[in-house]
């Protein structure tokens, strides 16, 4: 049996919806293309300690939103801990952030074996 146009029409109009309006995501990469991309990111911040702290969870931000979900939750949590050290007044990690940030970059590593 031959499916009306109208329902065809629906279907794709409601699929484009999504994919405009953002409820599908934007395409992320493959685990494999998100190990390639981290192995190659050769960002560099620059400015005071605050600046560089704020430029870092400003590019953890743009690159959780792009990885893999296995990988982009770890980064994600590393751009919040850096948004907390970039708002304080010297712009610094503390010991605890520091380690948290250790503990998820190797996370990331474990998924990028």
């Amino acid at each position: 049996m031959k499916k009306p146009m109208s329902v065809v029409v629906a279907a794709t109009a409601v699929t484009g919806a999504l994919l405009l309006g953002g409820c599908a995501g934007s395409p992320r990469m493959s685990v494999q293309e998100s190990c390639d991309f981290l192995q190659q990111d050769t960002f560099k911040p620059t400015g005071n300690q605050q600046q560089q702290s704020q430029q870092i969870a400003d590019h953890y931000q743009e690159t959780a939103d792009k990885v893999a979900p296995e990988i982009s939750e770890h980064i994600q949590k590393m751009a919040d801990i850096m948004k907390k050290a970039a708002g304080t007044s010297l712009g610094t990690r503390s010991a605890e952030q520091t380690q948290e940030l250790t503990a998820l970059n190797n996370k990331i590593g474990e998924v990028c074996k």
